[in-house]
């Protein structure tokens, strides 16, 4: 949307929203950018999008209207696909007769208008709004749909009760009979309503779980599993069927479980699905990972990394030889972190090769590989046939063994940057685990890098309570961690000012609101990140404990995971129960 500079800065000068000196600065500004003038103007915050947007309405004789606090019913907001809503900015909020209101960032966008007038045949006004109006409606359609997948789900298992042939008491269904429930309409449309409903949720996970009598639907979202829906028991052969029949996996098999893989797409992204079905007591269970395959891509800083631990990794990842490892439990994100440093290595220059397990996120210009331990195609054999590949980068999806390990160590040696993760709690724990697989302490020593232990926590939304810990509550808190040592961290990267102490530091609360339900959305990465410095190096050759090792690295400067966690709680990224909740093993 835009207004002649000209007329723009008459209004404002009537208006007395801006002195004549503060336009005129704007105004060169814009000039020398190429910017508009309000787009200057709000960036500086001389003016609010808000003010801007009323102003604007005002100018070209167009209704404002601010939707921030209303509830718009299902059946306007249905109007306008959501796809439709979130490309364009543009909600449909009230329907009166035959007139459909709509508001909308850009009321010159005379295309979308015509459009939505096709294809509701209603007569369309557009009104003006804000940024945080749309935002506001958009997440409506959230509740909206999970009103409408719950119907659905609902009606659709009636209709299998009565024309699915799988009942109790009838023994074993044939291969034909699960083919036929798997390509019935009321299972097709629960099991891509399930998926649907996992999507708009953001969810990382589904779990389909058959009980005695029903069956239980749960998608983690943020890391925690939350139960989604109850469907009847009847329901299960035939959706753990379609799910196979989407795997390409054996409809017959119900003794041994089974992985496979597929993908949908939406409007928004495409989305792969990791399946796999595992024989439970009540029939077979299916764990279906969801991962977005185009989707925005990460930058160290994004993920959580800042000050010294940045560094530190940087400085890891420029050499080009040696081994830097993630550590972990499983979903501590690991792999993503070494996706990212692929990213940031992925130039022309290099050959970059990955054998993984499974493969996660495509990447261009790198050589992915699967491993397929079914034809005997390992992490080892297929790290043997990597090194021959002429490669001057490898990643290994996971060290699982002493031979992967060994492998990984001589790529290392032999002039290569090797990226792997490892499962263990800390970034120091790293060291004596790979001891047991084998590996002598002085390659140890001579090839590992840096070592980075993660976790995840879910992130606060902005609608946050700030509060104080009590004396009792600092009191517990330095039973775990040592208080003084991370105000002098919180002071060293100037998150507190140089004269605050504990009882002057803000911690945050969750605060639920209508966009976001518990108060978080997304999660952030916790780190610490041990390199290997000369000290480190004699310890491993002692054979020192991993306390011994992290004590020593502690006394060089690493901000523990539990340190970096209590430093993002200050700053309002998380909260304090969360950094506990992820780092108390």
């Amino acid at each position: 949307m835009k207004i002649e500079p000209q007329r723009l800065k008459a209004f404002l000068l009537d208006a007395e929203l801006l002195d004549a000196k503060s336009l005129e600065a704007a105004e060169k500004k814009a000039e020398k950018s190429g910017e508009d003038l309000a787009e200057v103007l709000i960036k500086e915050g001389k003016i609010t999008e808000d003010d801007f947007a009323r102003l604007a309405a005002y100018i070209l004789g167009i209704p404002f209207v601010d939707l921030e606090h209303e509830k718009i019913s299902d059946e306007a907001l249905r109007m306008i696909p959501e796809p439709i809503a979130r490309t364009h900015n543009i909600v449909a909020y009230k329907k009166s007769g035959n007139n459909l209101e709509v508001a909308m960032l850009d009321p010159e966008n005379l295309e979308t208008i015509d459009f939505i007038k096709k294809t509701s045949n209603l007569k369309i006004l557009p009104r003006l709004t804000t940024k945080s109006s749309i935002k506001h409606v958009l997440s409506q359609y959230r509740r909206s749909l999970e009103a409408e997948f719950g119907d659905i789900i609902k009606k659709e298992a009636r209709d299998v009760l009565v024309t699915t042939p799988v009942e109790e008491g009838k023994g074993e269904v044939g291969t034909e009979d699960l083919k036929k429930v798997a390509e019935d309409l009321p299972i097709v449309r629960i099991v891509d309503t399930l998926l649907r409903h996992a999507i708009v949720e953001r969810a990382s996970d589904i779990h389909i779980e058959p009980q005695e009598k029903e069956v239980v639907v749960r998608y983690r979202v943020d890391g925690i599993l939350r139960e989604a829906m109850l469907l009847p028991k009847q329901v299960a052969p035939g959706i753990i069927a379609r799910i196979k029949v989407l795997s390409n996996l054996k409809l017959d098999e119900h003794r041994l479980p089974q992985d496979g893989r597929f993908k949908i797409e939406t409007p928004e992204e495409k989305i792969s699905f990791r399946v796999s079905i595992l024989p439970v007591g009540e029939g077979e269970k299916a764990a279906l990972r969801l991962l977005v395959e185009n989707s925005k891509s990460f930058t160290l800083e994004t993920l959580g990394f800042f000050g010294e631990s940045l560094e530190r990794l940087h400085r890891a990842i420029k050499k080009p030889v040696g081994m830097v490892l993630a550590t972990g439990p499983t979903g501590s994100g690991k792999t993503t972190t070494l996706y990212t440093v692929l990213d940031i290595l992925n130039v022309p220059e290099v050959n970059i090769s990955t054998i993984e397990d499974p493969i996660e996120y495509r990447m261009p210009r790198v050589n992915q590989t699967q491993v397929k331990p079914e034809i005997g195609f390992s992490f080892a054999t297929g790290l043997r046939s990597l090194v021959r590949q002429d490669p001057d980068i490898i990643m290994v999806g996971e060290i699982r063994d002493n031979e992967t390990a060994s492998l990984a160590i001589n790529a290392a040696l032999t002039g290569h940057l090797v990226l792997s993760t490892l499962h263990t709690n800390s970034a120091a724990g790293a060291l004596p685990r790979l001891l047991d697989m084998k590996v002598e302490p002085f390659l140890i020593a001579s090839t590992v890098t840096a070592i980075v232990g993660q976790r995840l926590v879910r992130r606060l939304c902005k609608s946050r309570k700030p509060f104080k810990l009590s004396k009792n509550e600092l009191k517990e808190l330095s039973r775990e961690v040592d208080l003084e040592r991370i105000l002098k961290f919180l002071k060293e990267y100037k998150l507190i000012k140089a004269d605050e102490d504990w009882s002057s530091i803000n911690f945050y609360k969750p605060e639920p609101t209508s966009e976001c339900p518990d108060g978080y959305q997304e999660r952030i990465g916790i780190h610490e990140v041990l390199a290997m410095t000369e000290s480190v190096k004699q310890l491993i050759m002692a054979n020192a404990t991993s306390d011994d090792i992290e004590k020593r690295a502690k006394e060089e400067g690493m901000m523990t995971m539990l340190e970096d966690g209590i430093a993002k709680a200050v700053q309002g990224i998380t909260t304090i129960e969360e950094v506990l909740r992820v780092t108390r093993e």
